[in-house]
C-alpha cells in the first residue's frame, strides 16, 4: 500500500514510511565502514590512518549536497502542500542544476588544495602520499556524491523511499563487492579502497538523475526551469543546518585527531576512526528517521493541518527516546566485537578502542533528539533555529568539550567530550521546542 505525504500517520504508519529512510542511511554509512575494514586489514594501520585524516576534507566539500538537498526537498514539499505540482517540479530542476555547478567549481577546487592540506592537517611522509592518493580518486567523483546526498532527500519528498532505498543499496553493494575485488583479490591497497568508493558513488548519483529526467510515477520530475534567487536563497538558509552540520563534524574530526595525535600519536587516530566508523552507524538511524519525517512535517505545515502536526511532533519524541536508550546499551555491548573486526590484528590498539568507544557511547543517550530537533526546525521552514542547534551541536559546544575535557580528564575527556556536547545541546534544543511551540501549532 502507497503511503502518500498527505495521509494522517498513526505510529505503524510512520515508521513504515520512514523505515526505508533509516535503512538507506544505515547501509550508507555501513558500505563506508567496509572500506575501513578492508584498508585496516589488508592495507595496514598507516593507509588507514591517512583515510580517516583527510576524509573530513572530501566530506567538507560533499557537504553541499546535504544542504540543498534537506533544505530543497523542504520547499518543494510545502509546495506540494499548497497545491503546487508544477512549482514544485520547477523547484526540484533548478536546485539539481544548481548542486552539478557548484560540485564542478568544488572537485577544481578541492584537486589544487589537497596536498596542502594534507599537510597542514599534520600527515607527512607515506601517510601524506596516501592521502594525496585516495583524495585524488574520490575528489573525480564528487559530483555524483553530491547528487547522491540530494536524492536521498528528494526521493523522500517524491514519495519513493522504498526507491531511494533500492539504488542506495545497490550503490553500496557495488562499493562492497569492489572492496573485496580491488582490495583483498588484487592487492591494489588505498587505490582499490578510492576506486571502490569512486565507482559506487557513480551509481548511487546518475541512476536517480535518469529516473528523474524520464516520465516516473513519482510527484517529482525534471523539467525546464529558470534561475529563481529567492527560492534558491531560501534553499541554502532552510538548509544550512545540514551544512553546518557537514561542516563542524570535520572540523570538529581534524581538532579531535590534532588532539590524539598530541596525547598518543598514530595509533589515537586510527581508534578514532574506528569509533566514527561505527558512530556512523548508530547516528544513521536518528538521520534517517528526521530524514524520512521531514517531508511529512513540511507538507502538514504547508497545507495548514496543525493537529497531525502534533502527532507527528509527540510520537517522534517518543520514538527518538526509545531508540536512544535502545541504541546507547547495544553499542556498549557491542563494543568489543565491533572494534575486534577493524583492529584485532593489534591489541593494544582495540583495547585503546574499546574503551573510547564505550565512553563515546554515552552521547546516544541524548543524541537522537538533536538530529531530530535541527531537521524538524527545517521542516517547518526555520533554517536560523535548524542551523543554530547545528552549529552549537557539532561545532561551538565540540570546540569548548574536546579543548577543556582534556585537561580535567586526561584522554578520557576526550572521548566524554561529545557527550558533554550534546547534554549542551540538548538544553537549547529543549528551549527551541518550548519556545516555538505556539508559533508553529505543533503543541
Amino acid at each position: 500500500m502507497t503511503i502518500q505525504l498527505s495521509d494522517h500517520f498513526t505510529y505503524k504508519r510512520l515508521i513504515r514510511f520512514v523505515l526505508p529512510s533509516i535503512i538507506m542511511m544505515i547501509f550508507t554509512s555501513i558500505y563506508g565502514v567496509v572500506d575501513g575494514l578492508f584498508v585496516s586489514n589488508f592495507a595496514g594501520k598507516t593507509p588507514f590512518a591517512a583515510v580517516n585524516l583527510i576524509m573530513p576534507f572530501l566530506i567538507l566539500l560533499g557537504s553541499l549536497g546535504f544542504m540543498f538537498g534537506t533544505g530543497g526537498s523542504a520547499i518543494i514539499a510545502q509546495t506540494l502542500g499548497e497545491g503546487k505540482p508544477q512549482k514544485a517540479n520547477e523547484y526540484f530542476s533548478m536546485i539539481l542544476y544548481a548542486v552539478i555547478g557548484c560540485g564542478l567549481l568544488l572537485t577544481i577546487v578541492g584537486l589544487l588544495l589537497l596536498r596542502p592540506v594534507a599537510m597542514a592537517f599534520g600527515a607527512q611522509g607515506a601517510m601524506l602520499e596516501y592521502c594525496v592518493l585516495y583524495g585524488r580518486i574520490i575528489l573525480v567523483t564528487l559530483i555524483p556524491f553530491m547528487m547522491q546526498n540530494v536524492f536521498q532527500s528528494f526521493f523522500v519528498t517524491a514519495e519513493k523511499p522504498q526507491l531511494g532505498l533500492a539504488i542506495t543499496v545497490l550503490a553500496g553493494l557495488t562499493n562492497m563487492f569492489l572492496d573485496f575485488v580491488f582490495i583483498a583479490l588484487f592487492d591494489w591497497g588505498i587505490v582499490g579502497a578510492a576506486l571502490a568508493t569512486a565507482i559506487s558513488q557513480i551509481v548511487g548519483g546518475i541512476i536517480p538523475l535518469f529516473y528523474f529526467l524520464m516520465p516516473n510515477t513519482s510527484k517529482l520530475r525534471l523539467c525546464k526551469t529558470k534561475l529563481n534567487k529567492a527560492i534558491l536563497l531560501k534553499t541554502c538558509i532552510n538548509g544550512s543546518s545540514e551544512l553546518m552540520t557537514n561542516v563542524s563534524m570535520s572540523l570538529i574530526n581534524i581538532l579531535y585527531n590534532f588532539q590524539l595525535m598530541h596525547y598518543i600519536g598514530e595509533d589515537g587516530i586510527a581508534a578514532y576512526g574506528v569509533i566514527m566508523y561505527v558512530n556512523f552507524i548508530f547516528a544513521a538511524i536518528f538521520i534517517g528517521y528526521s530524514i524520512g519525517s521531514a517531508p511529512v512535517i513540511s507538507y502538514h505545515y504547508g497545507a495548514g493541518n496543525y493537529g497531525e502536526l502534533k502527532g507527528l511532533y509527540q510520537k517522534s519524541l517518543f520514538l527518538i527516546a526509545l531508540s536512544d536508550g535502545f541504541l546507547t546499551l547495544s553499542a556498549i555491548a557491542l563494543s568489543g566485537p565491533l572494534v575486534q573486526i577493524f583492529v584485532g590484528y593489534d591489541d593494544a590498539l582495540a583495547t585503546l578502542t574499546t574503551h573510547g568507544f564505550c565512553l563515546y557511547s554515552l552521547s546516544f543517550l541524548v543524541m537522537g533528539f538533536n538530529i531530530f530537533g535541527s531537521a524538524f526546525f527545517t521542516a517547518l521552514g526555520n533554517g536560523l533555529i535548524s542551523a543554530l542547534i547545528s552549529f552549537l551541536r557539532t561545532l561551538l559546544f565540540q570546540i569548548v568539550a574536546v579543548m577543556v575535557m582534556p585537561l580535567l580528564f586526561d584522554l578520557n575527556g576526550i572521548w566524554l567530550a561529545v557527550v558533554a556536547a550534546e547534554l549542551m545541546t540538548l538544553l537549547m534544543t529543549i528551549y527551541f521546542f518550548v519556545k516555538n511551540k505556539i508559533r508553529y501549532h505543533y503543541n
